[in-house]
């Protein structure tokens, strides 16, 4: 409108100054023609509005719906009753664990193996084994890709997954001996593949000597001294009372800082006894690992055989699942029968390498969805 205004009172303007001049000459005729035109032509030009501004419509985020985590493997090579349990309660802590490039990669195993005592002749005791038989079972372990490994780097694989050989093997010589011992039996498997053994050493605080001869060992870094109880001879059991429990499970740190200036962090359970109660104060203690006598199977990350009750198949076993935690009762093979279970623990290694693959673009959706917001990516190998 206003600019309709203005044409329009320039045009009187025009028409008022024409009229003062005396005599309109043909140029200024031809003027007033041409500005009536173009005053009229713009005032026939309809004003333009310009469109408005469209305000643009944000994108909908639909949320990823996580998918199902499938169960923990399980193998027809276990005895039924002899199930596999979980221990890790952080379900993203362990698939980070589990998929981290620069950890143990899925189906890594260990099988523990308990050497009671070795002889030179055929053992009187069923649980021992010949010199003879030792140096088959040892040479079948390395001919089948098995490392022996020490205590600490097995507590460091149960719980946070990390890198040891596939196929591990923990060897534990029971009870106290002299250097000569393991100067015979074992020095060898260490000076020929670097393999060290766990010695379930008894911490009753008696023969200075033989603390010594041990401390000596201790200190090569070889022989890994761990808690075999301190009078040793009496087994714990339900019935046990807190004062004989602290008395053997602290009596053995105790002489440990005294003689070997460590502190043990494997509970070799003597007689293979345990109850609820000493599990929950050997933890309290600093204890990371226990161990039964039960030859239930192999272990990996987040996967330790257990039994709920006594069974036909193992009728001597404790069953583990009541005393409430996996990892301060980890199964044992014995010597004489480790051999016989070689080809079962590797199969159970590769079975779970192979349904770990079939199962890694499910878990691994679930941690991006779920996991990676608050504990961050997968990290890169390095």
């Amino acid at each position: 409108m206003t600019h309709r205004f203005l044409l329009t009172f320039s045009l009187f303007a025009i028409l008022l100054t024409s009229c003062q001049s005396a005599t309109p000459t043909q140029d200024q005729n031809l003027a007033l023609t041409a500005a009536f035109e173009t005053a009229f032509a713009q005032l026939s030009v309809p004003t333009q509005t310009p469109p408005p501004t469209e305000t643009p419509v944000p994108t909908a985020t639909i949320p990823r719906t996580p998918p199902a985590l499938p169960q923990p493997f399980q193998t027809s090579l276990l005895k039924p009753e002899d199930l596999p349990r979980t221990y890790i309660a952080d379900t993203c802590q362990y698939l980070q664990n589990k998929w981290n490039p620069n950890h143990a990669a899925p189906g890594t195993v260990v099988m523990v193996i308990m050497i009671h005592g070795i002889t030179k002749a055929a053992p009187e005791n069923p649980n021992g084994i010949s010199v003879a038989d030792f140096k088959k079972l040892t040479n079948d372990l390395f001919n089948q890709g098995f490392t022996a490994i020490n205590m600490q780097q097995l507590a460091d694989f149960m719980y946070n997954n990390a890198k040891i050989p596939p196929r591990s093997v923990l060897l534990i010589a029971d009870d106290r001996h002299f250097a000569e011992y393991f100067n015979d039996h074992f020095r060898p498997l260490y000076e020929q593949w670097g393999w060290p053994v766990v010695n379930a050493y008894i911490g009753l605080d008696e023969r200075p000597d033989l603390w010594a001869e041990n401390a000596a060992l201790s200190a090569e870094g070889w022989v890994d001294y761990q808690a075999h109880g301190y009078i040793h001879n009496i087994n714990i059991t339900d019935s046990s009372t807190d004062e004989f429990i602290l008395g053997e499970m602290n009596g053995v740190i105790t002489s440990f800082q005294k003689y070997l200036n460590k502190k043990p962090i494997a509970y070799i359970w003597p007689g293979g006894g345990f109850s609820a109660r000493a599990v929950e104060i050997g933890t309290g203690l600093g204890y990371k690992l226990g161990f039964t006598v039960n030859p239930r199977g192999p272990v990996m990350y987040n996967w330790i055989p257990q039994a709920d009750a006594v069974n036909q198949n193992n009728p001597y076993a404790i069953p583990e699942t009541p005393a409430g935690n996996p990892l301060m009762t980890i199964p044992r093979y014995w010597a004489p029968n480790a051999r016989d279970s070689l080809d079962s623990v590797r199969q159970i290694g590769e079975q779970a390498a192979a349904y770990a693959e079939q199962n890694k673009a499910v878990e691994l959706e679930y941690y991006d969805i779920l996991c990676a917001p608050t504990y961050g990516p997968i990290p890169a190998a390095q």
